[in-house]
């Protein structure tokens, strides 16, 4: 890359920095996918369904930085924040008013990963409730008439 000259100083200044990859930054609270470690949407972070998968990964991952959504309300941000300080992570609620987003939170790193999965699934929640409840004689006849 050449020299920055006079034109792309006032465009950076008027503009902002130019950044790789705006729609996810946007998507993502401000990072990439690549560095994603985990990601909750809003719906789980609002009903601590992600919080057993969070501290799992913030375990395994301590040179992360957890990113929240400040648009979701802080009263269900607070177990969130209570792991983060727990494992020694920084955390940032990140405020977006020019997008609108379904993530709720994010750990990632400062650099890239290139993670397969990092969304939770809740439908496996969902099966093995329905694995419990028709491994008994009754459960089973009880799926029957219902």
């Amino acid at each position: 890359m050449g020299k920055k000259n006079v034109d792309d100083y006032l465009t950076e200044g008027i503009y902002g920095s130019r950044q790789t990859k705006r729609s996810e930054r946007k998507q993502f609270l401000g990072t990439i996918r690549e560095r994603i470690v985990i990601a909750l949407t809003k719906g789980q972070v609002m009903s601590d369904k992600g919080l057993k998968h969070l501290e799992t990964a913030m375990k395994a991952n301590k040179d992360t930085k957890l990113l929240m959504n400040g648009d979701v309300p802080h009263k269900f941000l607070k177990e969130e924040k209570a792991l983060a300080n727990k494992y020694n992570i920084p955390w940032t609620e990140v405020t977006n008013e020019e997008s609108d987003t379904d993530i709720g939170a994010v750990l990632a790193y400062d650099y890239a990963i290139d993670k397969e999965y990092i969304f939770i699934d809740d439908s496996d929640e969902k099966v093995k409730k329905k694995t419990k409840t028709t491994k008994s004689f009754f459960g089973k006849i009880k799926r029957w008439l219902s």
